[in-house]
């Protein structure tokens, strides 16, 4: 960093969670817990769908590719926040913050699109089963994967467009525990209305959009499911539905109040708490909300223990 009256930053400062050092070895502990348990669940889910060929199905393909986000959202932003628990302020350089920002974005984006395809995949099954062969093949699976991941990158290209054009000459210390686009914009002295609109419009359009596929798809399940007649079908209906309904709300819930919700609806505190929750804590209970609420998977398990216990 030059001196002077024209400084330049060539480093951030990552203030962390929080600044209490007899706090700092608890959070160390928990948070390290949570990261080992993301990465141990959901290669878990991947190496079991890959293994078990009951699972080969198109749900089972996204959520092997949910998981693989799940584990590259989390590592973008938990071993930056770890090491912050022994320092006063983790530096990482200018380069390093933005490659960050767009891993986080990435994954969070192509998370977004994973979920409305999951929720298209289930309108398909319950509403036209006898179509689903055709309008859920591979080719259609793989492109609807590959939208997914263009789209995610697209909107982390936006982001990391819109950062690289703003100047750093002045205060370096970022409030936040990964270098997040809204507090870096509060350190730039050159930014201007369009770096600030561009990012939430894609982000916004983005929530929207995928939101309204889920909304309709669940609105026609929920149609389809009452027409039923038997107690045991609708049951079955539901029962596919649950856990990915419990990842959607918990993802868009908080997504939604970092994105969408004004800035000054909220503190700095509250931004880092909810941000702990959708880049950290949500990673790490899809493969359990996934797993304990689906027979499919359980039995899956239960088979592939059994043979490495028999090669065992």
């Amino acid at each position: 960093m030059e001196t002077g009256n024209n400084t330049i930053v060539t480093e951030f400062i990552i203030l962390g969670l929080t600044e209490d050092t007899s706090i700092s070895v608890i959070l160390f502990i928990v948070f390290l817990g949570i990261y080992v348990v993301t990465l141990m669940g959901n290669a878990s889910i991947i190496v079991l769908i890959r293994s078990s060929p009951q699972l080969h199905t198109p749900m089972y393909l996204f959520l092997c590719h949910l998981a693989f986000v799940d584990v590259g959202y989390s590592s973008s932003v938990t071993p930056v926040m770890l090491m912050g628990f022994f320092r006063e302020g983790t530096s990482i350089c200018v380069v390093g913050c933005v490659a960050q920002l767009c891993s986080v974005v990435t994954f969070g984006s192509t998370e977004c699109f994973l979920l409305a395809a999951m929720a298209y995949d289930r309108y398909v099954a319950i509403c036209s089963p006898l179509l689903y062969s055709s309008h859920m093949s591979p080719r259609i699976c793989i492109l609807l994967l590959g939208m997914s991941y263009l789209g995610g990158c697209m909107n982390a290209w936006t982001f990391t467009g819109c950062l690289l054009s703003l100047s750093f000459c002045g205060p370096n210390k970022v409030n936040h525990f990964f270098c997040d686009y809204s507090p870096l914009l509060k350190l730039s002295c050159s930014h201007d209305f369009t770096s600030e609109i561009i990012p939430a419009v894609s982000s916004g359009s983005i929530i929207v959009v995928t939101v309204f596929i889920i909304a309709l798809s669940y609105l026609y399940i929920l149609f389809s499911i009452l027409k039923m007649h038997s107690t045991e079908g609708r049951h079955k209906a539901f029962s596919t539905c649950t856990s990915h309904l419990i990842a959607v709300t918990l993802f868009y819930g908080t997504i939604t109040f970092i994105y969408v919700l004004p800035k000054s609806s909220y503190s700095t505190e509250q931004n880092k708490v909810v941000s702990v929750i959708y880049t950290v804590v949500i990673p790490m209970l899809n493969p359990l909300i996934y797993s304990l609420r689906n027979k499919e998977v359980k039995q899956a398990m239960r088979k592939l223990m059994a043979r490495t216990h028999w090669w065992s």
